[in-house]
């Protein structure tokens, strides 16, 4: 992946404002990937210093390995999961 999409994933995810989500598909989407694979693939290699804990899965759900921190991070936002997601008002929806 070129850096400039690299910077536009990053662009993207760091726009997310407190107390929001949004699902890595609609970052991808938003950026013209056509995976929402390549979105996890760069906050795992290049987005420590991002609000990376804002990008959920497209039912609201964690991924499993960052479960517990995610959602510490966000119930500082002010959001709440609840069975592991967050709640539908707070989901991305499909323009």
């Amino acid at each position: 992946m070129d850096d400039e999409t690299v910077e536009r994933v990053r662009a993207a995810v760091r726009a997310i404002p407190p107390g929001q989500v949004r699902s890595y598909g609609e970052v991808a989407e938003e950026v013209g990937l056509s995976t929402a694979r390549l979105v996890g693939r760069v906050l795992a290699v290049d987005g420590h210093d991002l609000p990376w804990h804002r990008v959920v899965r497209a039912d609201g759900s964690f991924a499993p390995h960052l479960a517990a921190e995610q959602a510490a991070r966000l119930r500082v936002e002010g959001v709440l999961a609840h069975d592991g997601r967050v709640p539908p008002d707070l989901r991305p929806r499909r323009r």
